[in-house]
């Protein structure tokens, strides 16, 4: 493949695990001649794309529709799609002011933005590549469901999923490429014969907002403290909210934003858990981060494991999931973490728990999730997975490309 042009369409103005996969992706993808240019919401995104090389095209906000199994519209969310309406001009307008631009490939780097993705792909003319990377509502759950999988199957010439649980919730007759989120990370030193720690370090890495499960983390060490183990919890993410006023007490009322910085504060301060949880803040290198952990804990109401159980796992730390039906490519219990049904603080306390205990169990886990890790998420192989993917879309365009 070579001088071969790939228009992406990213959702968040925030940058977070689907930005970053990306710039790993793409850092592989340009030895191979690919060139990106990214259609975005502007925020900390544009900067981190733009320094990864990639050509940014920032808009107000790019119009999604959420059927994912725990965004989808119900009730007083509906009221969310207003802002999508809201948002849907602009979005088509920074689409419209591409028509006249040579692109090859469409990649939508989320399903969320399926409906822009099929605008695109048909004043463009070109093929689409869709990337999954949340969790479905079961197929057959309902006419929303049928309809974004309806469209998958006629639409989309490639669809691809983040790994095998994310699969699971498309519907079964589709033909979908697994391709894990690559990580490029260098092989740091193994963890075998390091001296028993006094205080073992508990990691959480992620936005801080009530989905990942961070309430439930911060009960659970409540709970260790009280039990007298020595654990300590540091928590890195930046807040997803941060407001005041009429615009904070109306959207909190309708449960659509919490300052959850401004509340895992007073829940520190009211069970004096100073000792036993830090509070990092943005941690733009993880790098400088996970040496630091024994334990990566992923507490997500989500049931699934995010990217952080997977870079964890490259520096030998084993993972604690709430995940009901692990499946080999998200953690294996007993054998690269333990997984956990759900984010119940109890499960999380007892699970982190037998961690802080067993240093030998630790020791092993982790060396086995870096085994597991190496064999799965090697960024190198998954791009290559990519690669193949547009390979062969590219095969069947006429030789002078995509327009």
């Amino acid at each position: 493949m070579s001088a071969v042009r790939i228009l992406y369409l990213h959702p968040a103005a925030a940058f977070g695990g689907a930005s970053k996969s990306l710039i790993e992706l793409f850092a592989c993808l340009r030895r191979e001649g690919v060139s990106a240019t990214v259609l975005t919401p502007r925020g900390p995104v544009c900067e981190a794309f733009s320094d990864a090389g990639m050509e940014v095209r920032p808009v107000r906000g790019l119009s999604q529709f959420d059927n994912t199994r725990y965004g989808h519209y119900r009730r007083l969310r509906w009221i969310i799609l207003l802002r999508e309406l809201l948002l849907l001009p602009f979005s088509v307008a920074a689409i419209w002011r591409l028509r006249g631009e040579r692109f090859d490939l469409l990649h939508v780097n989320e399903i969320t933005l399926l409906p822009l993705g099929l605008l695109a792909k048909w004043l463009l003319h070109i093929p689409m590549v869709v990337h999954v990377r949340s969790l479905q509502r079961s197929p057959g759950s309902g006419v929303r469901t049928r309809l974004v999988n309806r469209w998958l199957g006629r639409h989309a010439d490639a669809v691809v999923a983040i790994d095998h649980t994310v699969r699971k919730t498309l519907d079964p007759m589709l033909e979908v490429h697994i391709v894990h989120n690559g990580l490029g990370i260098d092989t740091p030193p193994s963890r075998t014969g390091r001296p028993p720690q006094a205080v073992v370090k508990v990691g959480f890495l992620g936005v801080l907002i009530a989905l990942k499960g961070i309430y439930e983390l911060v009960e659970a060490m409540r709970i260790l403290k009280a039990r007298g183990v020595a654990v300590h919890c540091l928590i890195a993410g930046e807040n997803a909210r941060q407001l005041s006023g009429l615009k904070a007490w109306v959207l909190g009322k309708l449960g659509f934003a919490r300052d959850v910085r401004a509340d895992l504060e007073r829940l520190i301060a009211e069970h004096g858990l100073h000792g036993q949880v830090s509070l990092l803040g943005f941690v733009g290198d993880v790098r400088t981060l996970y040496p630091q952990l024994d334990v990566l804990c992923f507490p997500s109401h989500l049931d699934a494991a995010g990217r952080p159980v997977f870079e964890a796992a490259f520096y030998s730390i084993p993972s604690v999931v709430a995940v009901k039906d692990p499946v080999p490519d998200a953690i294996i219990h007993e054998v690269t973490g333990l997984a956990i049904p759900r984010p119940d603080p109890q499960l999380l306390a007892d699970a982190l728990q037998r961690l802080a205990e067993d240093q030998g169990l630790r020791l092993q886990l982790g060396e086995q999730a870096r085994a597991w890790a190496e064999q799965n998420f090697a960024i190198a192989s998954n791009a290559s997975l990519m690669h193949e993917v547009y390979q062969r879309l590219l095969a069947h365009l006429p030789a002078s490309g995509g327009q």
